[in-house]
């Protein structure tokens, strides 16, 4: 494995390659390549799987999905192959802040959901695995998309912990805390009892 010296030079390469990288908004390219309008105009005007779903087309938004997650995993895979653990903790923590706020969009992205799965997925496939089945389950549940999405962020530091990855608590920690910001408006909406459900348009 060419790992290579992890200087804070390194680590600073590997945050901007990583950030970059989780900035590309698919949602918006793949709704645009489409013909399915502007995201800004749909829904909850997010650039994510959920709100490209509202457009009508479920391929698109699965697409939105692969893709959202794998720039995430490619991100902390590459930086995990070529600088090691604490690059990669760190381009995890790095693209999912890129998908949250790209530059290219004023920052204004997504909430970042699939982008934590996917890093998930990468850093430790059988917690990554857990983490999408509370989604699962938060979801089917509640039939509510955002519930399983704060569901899945709130299991993860603990599935980190009892899944024998403590060493990553702190970027679980980030990445929930993350989650959790970017919902904040859902809670709000949770709480009051008018957050759509699956499959319901949003107001």
């Amino acid at each position: 494995m060419p790992i290579i010296e992890n200087t804070f030079a390194t680590l600073a390469l590997w945050g901007v390659i990583a950030y970059l990288l989780g900035s590309i908004p698919f949602g918006m390219i793949i709704a645009r390549a489409m013909n399915l309008g502007n995201l800004r105009d749909i829904g909850s005007g997010s650039i994510g799987a959920t709100n490209v779903l509202r457009t009508g087309s479920k391929p698109a938004a699965a697409m939105t999905l692969i893709f959202d997650a794998g720039k995430g995993a490619v991100a902390l895979l590459l930086a995990r192959y070529f600088a090691g653990e604490d690059a990669a903790q760190l381009a995890g923590v790095m693209a999912m802040l890129g998908h949250c706020y790209p530059v290219w969009l004023k920052f204004n992205g997504g909430k970042g959901v699939a982008t934590f799965l996917g890093i998930m997925l990468a850093y430790a496939f059988p917690i990554g695995l857990a983490c999408c089945a509370a989604w699962l389950v938060g979801a089917l549940i509640w039939r509510i998309s955002s519930v399983g999405a704060l569901t899945a962020a709130a299991s993860s530091t603990f599935l980190l912990m009892f899944m024998g990855a403590p060493t990553a608590l702190f970027m679980g920690m980030i990445l929930t805390l993350l989650v959790y910001w970017r919902h904040r408006t859902n809670l709000a909406r949770i709480r009051a009892g008018t957050e759509p459900k699956i499959g319901q348009k949003s107001t």
